[in-house]
């Protein structure tokens, strides 16, 4: 088995791709017909520089086929269990176009975004912000960049975790709040905002919260802007059960 420092896994055949993707709830898979092209090298830059998410390459033309790719492609795959339709896959930031689109090949749990490589403005620097914007796990940690993906999810429930990360209880809330998240997969966006960011003032003032009422859970109905707030002692995964399970019936 390869190993996971070795920054991409080089896959030979259909199997070690497929394995690949279920692996890990993100992972993005490089599709080159050249290995040592400049797309390539482009590839191996940006995988060691995103150390959290697997990077596998291929230039095998099974696989390559097997996943209805022709040129030049990364792509990069959420294991998750999503209902109903109705993905944007189209986007557009920070001035960049960005080929993104469903693939061929992909069992209805993935989730997969496409990233054309053959345009030569593409970088190490633009693959890895393509990365960022699309790798939502089960609790996307929210920033600038990651703020993106979040508005461009096809998930209309958020729920958010508004909380220090510097505080020695904060690893005990995180495992609790991810434990939540397994049982609302496709349902509600789970999202970690850590107080601490002057860029996630606004978000407090939004909510009408104080530091000195953290921790607090927010719940947001995307498409009309509905929201309940609660603060807590203590996260537990009951209460997140409780908070999010009365939201949803009242917006049913």
């Amino acid at each position: 088995t390869a190993s996971t420092a070795e920054k991409p896994i080089l896959l030979n055949n259909i199997a070690d791709a497929e394995a690949f993707v279920s692996s890990a709830e993100v992972a993005v898979i490089g599709f080159f017909q050249d290995p040592q092209s400049p797309e390539a090298d482009q590839f191996r830059l940006a995988a060691g520089q995103v150390p959290e998410v697997p990077f596998g390459l291929s230039s095998s033309a099974a696989v390559l086929s097997h996943y209805g790719v022709s040129a030049s492609t990364v792509a990069l795959f959420r294991t998750t269990s999503r209902s109903g339709g109705g993905k944007r896959w189209g986007l557009c930031s920070g001035g960049e176009r960005m080929v993104v689109s469903q693939g061929a090949g992909v069992s209805v749990d993935n989730d997969r975004r496409d990233l054309d490589m053959t345009s030569r403005e593409v970088d190490d620097k633009k693959l890895i912000r393509f990365v960022r914007i699309n790798e939502l796990r089960l609790v996307t940690e929210y920033d600038p960049v990651t703020a993106i993906g979040v508005m461009q999810s096809s998930v209309q429930f958020n729920l958010l975790l508004i909380t220090d990360k510097m505080s020695p209880k904060h690893p005990e809330r995180m495992r609790k709040f991810r434990a939540a998240a397994e049982l609302y997969k496709g349902k509600i966006l789970f999202i970690l905002l850590d107080s601490n960011l002057k860029s996630n003032e606004r978000v407090l003032s939004y909510f009408q919260l104080k530091k000195s009422q953290l921790p607090a859970l927010a719940v947001f109905h995307t498409p009309d802007d509905e929201h309940d707030v609660l603060t807590v002692d203590e996260i537990s995964i009951e209460r997140v059960q409780d908070f999010c399970n009365r939201f949803l019936q009242r917006m049913q």
